[in-house]
């Protein structure tokens, strides 16, 4: 493709609301709640002294 015919193309996601960006988005907070949940067992763990 000639250069011209590049800047006609219309179309992708350049916004933050881009689906790549929201999956971004959901995977870090997932692994936040994720990382909070095995902290807080753990502390759990270690105050009660039971592992169930």
């Amino acid at each position: 493709m000639t250069k011209e015919e590049l800047n006609n193309v219309i179309g992708g996601a350049v916004s933050y609301t881009s689906a790549s960006f929201l999956n971004a988005l959901s995977r870090g907070i997932e692994a936040l709640y994720s990382i909070g949940r095995a902290c807080g067992t753990a502390l759990r763990m270690l105050i009660s002294g039971k592992k169930c």
